[in-house]
């Protein structure tokens, strides 16, 4: 079973995204801070991130560097409110950026691309 790690400071997201995936088969574990993130990467080893960009205490831009520094063949897709984010420098570091929605199909069709190795920025 693939593990994936949501970051993300909204409750409401981290439990829609948690029951979404559950439901596809995949194991979820959250968090609602950038505090402590690589150690808990490295902790739990999961094999994709779900990274938002903007949360209250954390640039989650600043936090994709942070993972890549560490952990660079860990799939990562970050999911914004904000398409804006999608021209930053930054975000080229993800391997899929995905605007929020109620509707969870595109982040699904992602994260199964991710996971297969259909990385558009890098390879694996």
């Amino acid at each position: 079973m693939k593990k994936i790690l949501i970051v993300d400071d909204e409750d409401v997201i981290r439990m829609l995204y948690s029951e979404e995936l559950e439901d596809e088969g995949y194991d979820v574990i959250t968090t609602g801070s950038g505090h402590g993130l690589v150690e808990l990467v490295e902790r739990e080893r999961p094999d994709l991130i779900i990274l938002d960009i903007k949360m209250a205490e954390h640039d989650g831009l600043d936090l994709l560097q942070d993972i890549r520094k560490e952990f660079y063949n860990i799939p990562v897709i970050l999911c914004s409110a904000y398409s804006s984010f999608k021209g930053d420098l930054k975000s080229i570091a993800a391997d899929y950026y995905v605007v929020k929605s109620a509707d969870l199909g595109e982040l699904k069709q992602k994260i199964k691309m991710a996971l297969e190795g259909h990385l558009p920025f890098r390879s694996t």
